[in-house]
């Protein structure tokens, strides 16, 4: 039997964000202090960023504790019969706000070192901590 596409509602902002990436329009600065990327030519002294995926499963994240390069994304994968969906938790992690999600992905690029807890804003028991270090 062929699987029933699910309706995802974003928020308004969410749209607002998603054309302002789309569009490349930006201050060339981030709320977590990342800058954009050099595309002069320069070449990178450090290695390539990476992608690591989260998979969001009924009531938990898996990995829920990670830890990466700073310039590293991490790329939630929500397939389930719940939504779920990721937020910060502090100061330091609150540009960390996926929409709620029941499929599809979600993800964040990680440029500040530091550590960065998250959860899950309907089911608070479900937590994750992102552990960015320098490059």
């Amino acid at each position: 039997m062929p699987r029933a596409h699910r309706a995802v509602l974003v928020p308004a902002t969410g749209f607002a964000l998603v054309a302002a990436l789309l569009s490349g329009c930006d201050s060339g600065s981030s709320a977590d202090g990342a800058t954009k990327s050099d595309t002069s030519g320069a070449h990178s002294q450090h290695a390539p960023e990476a992608t690591v995926t989260v998979e969001v499963e009924e009531d938990r994240f898996s990995p829920a504790d990670i830890t990466i390069s700073a310039g590293d994304t991490v790329a939630w994968h929500f397939d389930g019969d719940l939504p779920h969906g990721v937020q910060g938790i502090g100061d330091k992690a609150m540009g960390i706000n996926s929409p709620l999600f029941e499929v599809g992905d979600w993800s964040h690029t990680f440029t500040a070192p530091g550590e960065y807890r998250y959860l899950c804003p309907i089911h608070p028991d479900m937590r994750g901590t992102i552990t960015v270090e320098k490059t």
